[in-house]
C-alpha cells in the first residue's frame, strides 16, 4: 500500500515540473506547438513507468532525460520517414487554378441576391437548402404550385442573369 501511496506522490511531483518541461522543450524544438506534443509525449511516457523511477534520485533530471531522449527519438523517426525521390508520383500532382471558378460562384451569389425576395426565398429554400416543395410551401404559407413556379421562374432569372442558356445549363 506504501508502494502505491508513494507512486502517486510521484505522479504528483511529475505534474510540479510541467514549467520546467516546458522552457526545456522550448530549447530543445523553438515551436509552441511542437512544445506543447514534447511536453506530453514526456508525462505520458513518465506517468506509464513511474514504477521505473528510483527512489532517492533526481525526478526532474530524470523527466528531462525522458524528454531528450523523445526528442532526438523523433528527430531520428522524420529522417527515416523521407519522402518520395525525384521519381516519385506525389511531385507530379497539380491542381487547377479555382479564380474562374470564384468568379463565377460570386457572379451567380449577386444574381441570386438581386432577384425579388420571394423567388430569392423560394430558390434558396428549395435549390440551395435542400427543402422540398411541400416544406417549403408550408414555410412560405402559399400553395405548392406557386413554390414551383417561382422557383423555376428563379432559376430562369438567374441564368438570364449568368448569360446562360436552357441548354448550356442542362449541359446538354
Amino acid at each position: 500500500m506504501s508502494d502505491i501511496v508513494h507512486r502517486s506522490q510521484q505522479e504528483v511531483d511529475v505534474v510540479t515540473f510541467i514549467p520546467a518541461l516546458r522552457a526545456y522543450a522550448w530549447t530543445l524544438t523553438r515551436s509552441p506547438q511542437d512544445v506543447d506534443d514534447l511536453v506530453q509525449e514526456t508525462l505520458m511516457k513518465a506517468i506509464a513507468n513511474i514504477h521505473r523511477f528510483q527512489r532517492g534520485t533526481n525526478l526532474r533530471a530524470w523527466l528531462m532525460t525522458i524528454m531528450r531522449n523523445s526528442f532526438f527519438n523523433n528527430i531520428a523517426k522524420r529522417r527515416r520517414e523521407q519522402t518520395g525521390g525525384a521519381d516519385c508520383v506525389s511531385g507530379l500532382a497539380w491542381v487547377n487554378g479555382t479564380q474562374e471558378w470564384s468568379m463565377r460562384g460570386d457572379e451567380a451569389t449577386r444574381a441570386i441576391l438581386g432577384l425579388p425576395s420571394h423567388y430569392r426565398e423560394t430558390l434558396i429554400l428549395v435549390v440551395m437548402l435542400g427543402e422540398s416543395y411541400e416544406t417549403a410551401a408550408q414555410i412560405c404559407g402559399v400553395k405548392m404550385g406557386t413554390i414551383k413556379s417561382r422557383v423555376n421562374r428563379a432559376r430562369v432569372m438567374v441564368m438570364q442573369e449568368l448569360g446562360e442558356t436552357e441548354s448550356e445549363a442542362s449541359g446538354t
